[in-house]
C-alpha cells in the first residue's frame, strides 16, 4: 500500500522583519535532529526567508536530502469565512480582505492540497517521506482537509514554531493525522514560541 508521510513544521521563531532569530535557529536544528532517524526523501519550504532559513538549518542533519522551495507553502489565509462562520474571537480579523484577496488565498489553498495532500504515485519507492517547512495557516488548512472538516474549521488550529504535525495518505483510506503540534524535541524554554499567549496550556 503506497503511503505518503508528510512531516509539517512551522518555521522557527523570527523577528518582526521575518528573519530567523537565534532561538529560531536552535529550534530548527533540534527539529532536524529529531528527523535525522527518518529516511526523508525531500524537504520543501515556503519562499519566505524565515521558512527558507529553517529548512536549510534542519537539513544540515539530513545529508543528501534535496531542499526545494514550493510556492504553495507560502504564508496565506486559505479561506475567509462569512460572518456566520466566524467565531467571536476572530471578529475583525478579516476586515479589509476584499474578494480578490480571498479568492487568491483560496486558490493557493487548493494548489497546496492538490500538490501535497495525496497518495504518492506508484514506482520503485511507493512510500514517500517529505518535510514541509511552512507557516501556521497552511498547516491548519492541511489538518482541516485531512479531517474533512468545514472550510472555516482551519481557524484556531495553531502551530508553535518548529512544532511537528504528521499526516499520512494511503490508497483507499482517509488521511490519518498521526500527531499535531508536537514539541517533544524542544526543551521547555524553546516551546510555545509563536503560539498565542492567551491559549497556551
Amino acid at each position: 500500500m503506497a503511503t505518503r508521510h508528510l512531516y509539517l513544521a512551522r518555521h522557527g521563531a523570527a523577528d518582526a522583519f521575518g528573519k530567523l532569530t537565534d532561538i529560531g535557529h536552535q529550534q530548527s536544528s533540534l527539529l532536524g535532529e529529531r528527523l535525522a532517524g527518518i529516511p526523508v526523501d525531500a524537504v520543501w519550504h515556503s519562499p519566505l526567508p524565515r521558512a527558507t532559513a529553517s529548512a536549510h538549518e534542519l537539513a544540515r542533519h539530513l545529508p543528501d536530502v534535496p531542499v526545494t522551495e514550493a510556492a504553495e507553502l507560502i504564508d496565506h489565509v486559505p479561506y475567509v469565512p462569512g460572518p456566520a462562520e466566524t467565531p467571536p474571537s476572530w471578529a475583525g480579523f478579516f476586515d479589509g480582505y476584499d474578494e480578490a484577496e480571498a479568492a487568491s488565498g483560496q486558490r493557493l489553498a487548493e494548489a497546496l492540497v492538490a500538490r501535497f495532500a495525496k497518495v504518492p504515485g506508484h514506482g520503485p519507492r511507493p512510500d514517500t517521506r517529505e518535510v514541509l517547512v511552512t507557516h501556521a495557516y497552511p498547516i491548519a488548512w492541511l489538518v482541516r482537509h485531512a479531517l474533512d472538516a468545514p472550510p472555516s474549521r482551519w481557524l484556531g488550529l495553531e502551530s508553535a514554531n518548529t512544532a511537528l504535525t504528521v499526516i499520512e495518505y494511503r490508497d483507499g483510506l482517509p488521511p490519518t493525522i498521526v500527531m499535531f503540534n508536537d514539541m517533544s524535541h524542544l526543551p521547555p524554554g524553546l516551546r510555545w514560541t509563536g503560539f498565542p499567549g492567551s491559549v497556551r496550556p
